[in-house]
Parts: structure tokens; sequence; C-alpha cells
């Protein structure tokens, strides 16, 4: 029995081999290749972006100009969300000291990867036709995708500098999958309003990263210790990225809303809430130390918060006030849970989580669900007018006799369905992710770019500089005595 366990443990313990010359590049040509057929069988342009089908479109809607077509209309907001996607979460995960390479470039290469499979994914559940049996694109598909690789992409923060980039991609196909299975559930079974994706994205993007991170539990990681924290140029790069992001993200929650006051709403809501937090964050990391004095880490991630937290409820009538007030609360609970939540999991769960998803993204998200249900339950006609209820909650076809309090319930319904998801499915994949094959890093080559990136370090070019600077000393005393007292300017270069 003992062997038998020490033979699993062995089986399914860290992979000390990093070579991945073969591994990356069949996974990425065989998903390529497999994309070429799939798209072939199964991707058309839609109406709105088919010359044939456009035209036919605008005589049978009276259309008498090309800018009436959605395009544009919505890719504004695509191109905003888009950079969030590969800029701002792809900086803001540069701030360990030796991983900037694995952070931003890895997060370019999953998205891509995983783009491409949520068009199909989200394609066979919401734009399947059952005629021709074939999924019609267009710029809100794009929209979408960018949203279902934002889940995976959060569930590596909780993994950076712990995984292979296979891994990774391991972790990015079951993401989509699982995303695009649990976003059916919660907008088209529940029928819950979620433009931001506190729910869809952000909850299930954090549980699936922190219950893959779970299993994936290193005991030995402190020997990575040195290169798990930031540099002053890291710290840097990483507020880039949070920038960008906190500028974009009104944008990214009101990108499908509906057009008019719907969209106008969100933009405003959102915008409120991220200034709020910001003031909330500051005040809190600056009572938390001693000496008053600020932490990096705070403000990049705990002034997003409020981001994450009104992807549900930005949409409906929270009224502005009560925008602030959530990203109030959100400043105050994000801040405290990297002073005391991080590392309490870790400690107690054994949840090793990088990035602190789980105060970013995670806890902010279920705060959003479960305030957009509030604020569901609570909506009246004398608020939204008739019109404007049945507008904002989509309240047509076998959903118009349903009560405001039934769709609060759903919508708190629906976070909790996010949770599960992203925790059973998490804890499957880094399951599937403890098998030996993936070229994992040790627990000492952890949070390191030269584990899987050509890494030319100022320090080496330092040391050469110097290296042919001796030997040009030691040329010139050798060849020039005339101008050196060589009996007094010996020296070994080995030595130097």
């Amino acid at each position: 029995m003992g062997n038998c366990c020490e033979r699993a443990a062995n089986f399914f313990g860290p992979q000390k081999n990093t070579y991945i010359r073969v591994s990356l590049p069949a996974v990425c040509f065989v998903w390529q290749i497999a994309m070429v057929v799939l798209f072939g069988v199964f991707i058309r342009y839609d109406e709105e972006s088919d010359e044939k089908g456009w035209n036919e479109f605008k005589k049978s809607h009276n259309i008498t100009s090309n800018i009436e077509n959605d395009f544009y209309f919505r890719y504004p907001s695509f191109q905003d969300v888009h950079v969030m996607i590969f800029v701002g979460f792809g900086f803001l995960m540069t701030f360990l000291k030796r991983y900037s390479f694995g952070g931003v470039g890895f997060n370019f290469l999953i998205a891509a990867f995983g783009l491409q499979w949520a068009l199909l994914m989200q394609g066979w559940f919401h734009a399947l036709d059952p005629v021709t049996g074939k999924i019609t694109i267009g710029i809100e598909s794009l929209i979408n995708a960018d949203f279902c690789c934002a889940g995976s992409l959060i569930a590596y923060g909780a993994l950076l500098g712990k995984v292979s980039p296979v891994q990774l991609m391991v972790v990015t196909l079951f993401g989509v999958t699982l995303f695009a299975v649990e976003e059916y559930i919660i907008l088209d079974l529940f029928h819950c309003r979620d433009a931001g994706g506190a729910m869809v994205i952000h909850t299930f993007g954090g549980y699936y990263g922190l219950a893959i991170s779970w299993v994936l539990y290193r005991p030995n990681l402190n020997l990575s210790k040195r290169l798990n924290g930031s540099v002053y140029h890291s710290d840097l790069f990483a507020m880039i990225g949070a920038l960008f992001l906190w500028m974009f993200w009104p944008s990214f929650n009101s990108a499908i809303t509906n057009h008019g006051a719907g969209q106008h709403r969100t933009v405003i809501n959102t915008y409120l809430a991220l200034a709020s937090c910001v003031l909330t964050t500051f005040a809190i990391s600056s009572m938390s130390q001693k000496k008053g004095k600020l932490d990096m880490v705070h403000i990049q991630n705990a002034s997003l918060a409020a981001g994450v937290a009104m992807g549900t409820a930005a949409e409906l009538m929270i009224t502005p006030y009560g925008s602030i007030i959530v990203g109030f609360c959100c400043g105050i609970i994000s801040t405290f849970g990297y002073l005391y939540v991080t590392p309490f999991l870790e400690k107690k769960l054994k949840l090793q989580d990088t990035c602190g998803i789980h105060n970013l993204h995670a806890v902010p998200g279920m705060l959003g669900g479960f305030v957009g249900a509030i604020v569901a339950a609570t909506a009246t006609e004398e608020i939204y007018g008739k019109e404007g209820l049945i507008e904002t909650f989509d309240l047509t076809g076998k959903f118009e006799n349903r009560t405001m309090s039934t769709q609060g319930g759903y919508q708190a319904a629906g976070t909790c369905v996010a949770i599960a998801f992203g925790l059973v499915g998490g804890v499957c994949v880094g399951f599937i992710l403890r098998f030996p094959i993936w070229g994992d890093p040790a627990d000492d080559f952890c949070f390191d770019d030269e584990a899987y990136w050509e890494v030319r370090l100022a320090e080496t070019l330092t040391v050469l500089l110097v290296y042919h600077f001796l030997l040009l000393v030691k040329f010139l005393l050798t060849h020039f005595p005339l101008f050196f007292h060589r009996h007094e300017s010996q020296f070994s270069l080995e030595e130097s």
C-alpha cells in the first residue's frame, strides 16, 4: 500500500523538465489545423458582414446608409474590450520581478487560442441555424468571444509563474467550454441580466482559477520565494495595465447592452463606482501600514474591483449614489482581502493565489451578482416605466409574465451557478494538469522567465562589459609599460 501511494505521489509530482520544443508547437499546430476545419464547416458571416446579406438586409429594413450597420455602433466598444484583454490583463500580470515575459506573453497566447474556440462554443449555444447548421458571426460575436476568454485570463492570475504554456492552453480549452455552458444556463435558461459579466466572467473565472490552484498546491513553493515579488520597474509596468483596465471598464460593462439609455446608464454607473473605489483603496492602503505608506499591490488591483462588481447592476437603475456605495464597499473588501484573506487562504487552505484574483474578481463578482439580484427584485414600473421594464429585463415571450421578485431570485441563483461551475470545473481541470506530461516548472524554478523564454538579462550584459574592460586594461598594462608601473599594478583577471 505504501509503495502504491509513493508511486502515485511520484506520478503526480511536479514535472522537472520544462522542455517544450515538441509539445508547444504540436499543440499550436494541431489546434490551428482543427480550427481551420471547424471554421470551414460551421462559421459564416452574419447578415451585417456578408456582402449579399447586408444588401438584402438594407432593402428589407428600408436602410439607405451603410453607417447604420451595427459595426459602427459596436466597434469602438469592441476595441476597448480588446485592449483590456491583451494590454490591460497582460501588463497587469507583469508585476513579478522575473516573470514579465510570461505575464504578458502567455496572456497573448491563451487569448488568441481561446477566442477562436469561444466563437465556436458560443456559436453552437447561441447562433447555430437549425436549418443550415451554420454559425453566423459579426462584431458582437467578437466582443462575446473576448468576454469568454476573459474568464480563463482571470484564472491565469492565480496560476501565474507556476504552470507551463501547454498547461495554460488546457486551462483555456476547458475554461472556454465551461464558460459557454454556464453562460447558456445563466443568460438563456435563467434569463439573468449580466452584460458586464460579474457572474459569468468574474465569479466563474475567479473560482475556476482558485480551484485549479488549490489542486496544484506546491508545498515547496517557498524555494522560489525570492522571485515571488516585484521590483520598481515591474510594478510600474503593472500599473500601466491597471490604468488601461480602469479607463476602459465602462466600455467593458456597456459593450453589449441595449443602445440608448441602457448603454448610457451603464457607463455612468461604472464610471462613478470606479472613482469611488480608487479613493477608498488609497485610504485603506495607507491606514493599514504603520507609517501610512501606500502599497502598490492594493492600488493596482483593489482599485479595479468596482468595475467587476458593477458588471451585473450597471445597466439597471441602481442610481448614481448607489454606484458610489458599491465602489466604496469594493475598495474596502478588496483591499482588506489582499491584506488578510490571501495570506489566510495560503496558510490555512493551501491555496496559492499569485495575483490575488480572489480579491479582485471572485469576491467582487459574487458581490456584484447579489447586488444585481437586489436591484432587479426591487425594480418597479414607477422607476423604469412599463416599456423600460420590459426592455431592460427583456420580459418578452415565455418570460413576459415573470415578476421582479422572481427575476431577483434567478439573478441570485445565477451567481450560485457561476460559483459552482468555477469550483467543480476547476477541481476537475486541476487533476488533469497534475499529470506529469505538461512540462511545468519545478518548485525552485517558478516565477522565472528563463524556464520558457530566451532572457537577456541586464546583469549578464554588465558582467560581460566589465570582463572585456579588464581584458583591455591587462592588454594596456602588458604592451605599454612606459605608461604604467607594472610592478605596482599586477592583478589576477580571474580573481577580478
